[in-house]
């Protein structure tokens, strides 16, 4: 008997091919503003965007954010190491860079950390290490090379996607995913596949869910993300949740990012 691994590779390629097909034809969009209630809960203003791959199709709550442009923030980290690993910055997941003694907010940041734990732990640091190897020249070639958001870098290479000027859309951040999964990105397949193991956040029976939050400000506006892709064995669905408020106010703002995501992925009865 093969594998969960092995059967949801085989129905990866077969989805990819049905995409390349069903690519041609229209896709339908379906608005699901009642969803606006999850975000209401937690007292955040924002969307959700989702793309049903098998059935070429979107789910969009708060339409008008579909083409809005945000910082990506820690989001970028997929990106990131797509571009640290295919240039030879990073050789693989168990790539360590020594902790520079600098104490942080976060515990858990306070050490050596390689590419599993710090895309796991949203280490900040380590990437912008990463980001300062690659160098500016390479990082924004690279941006173009693969399309990302409006690949901006200005405001530092250790800082454009954190407080400068690099800007995604939720649709931009969806089929990038998309074109991660299908294989689509001018990237070698063992880099995709390290970064495509390092997002793994759940692994069931039925589904593997692969996400990355991301968290920065924007126009006075904490802006909070939570992207990824949730696949099962007949499908695969790619999200991008992207919540705003007014900074310093509600405490359960970056809880939320997730809660929403998978309330709502609940409600549409996919985990």
């Amino acid at each position: 008997m093969m594998n969960k691994g092995i059967v949801r590779s085989i129905i990866a390629l077969v989805l990819a091919i049905s995409y390349s097909e069903a690519n041609a034809q229209q896709a339908s969009v379906e608005v699901r503003d009642d969803f606006k209630k999850q975000f209401e809960q937690f007292h955040v203003h924002g969307s959700f965007t989702l793309y049903d791959l098998r059935n070429n199709k979107w789910i969009l709550c708060n339409q008008e954010q579909l083409k809005r442009l945000f910082i990506p923030a820690s989001t970028f980290k997929i990106c990131s190491s797509l571009i640290g690993l295919e240039t030879g910055v990073i050789t693989d997941e168990d790539f360590r860079i020594k902790w520079d003694g600098v104490v942080r907010s976060r515990p858990e940041w306070n050490k050596d950390q390689d590419l599993k734990t710090a895309f796991k732990n949203s280490t900040v640091w380590y990437y912008q290490e990463l980001a300062r190897r690659v160098g500016g020249q390479r990082m924004k070639r690279w941006l173009d090379t693969l399309g990302y958001g409006n690949a901006d870098t200005s405001g530092g290479i250790d800082a454009f996607w954190l407080f400068g000027g690099l800007r995604i859309t939720p649709e931009q951040q969806v089929l990038f995913l998309k074109r991660l999964f299908t294989g689509e990105l001018p990237l070698s397949k063992r880099t995709m596949d390290i970064v495509r193991r390092i997002m793994i956040v759940t692994d069931t029976t039925a589904y593997t869910l692969r996400a990355k939050t991301g968290w920065s400000g924007q126009d006075g506006l904490d802006i909070g993300w939570y992207v990824g892709y949730l696949q099962t064995e007949s499908n695969v669905y790619f999200f991008a949740t992207c919540i705003q408020r007014q900074e310093s106010e509600n405490p359960d703002f970056l809880r939320s990012r997730i809660e929403i995501t998978l309330a709502i992925l609940k409600d549409l009865g996919l985990v």
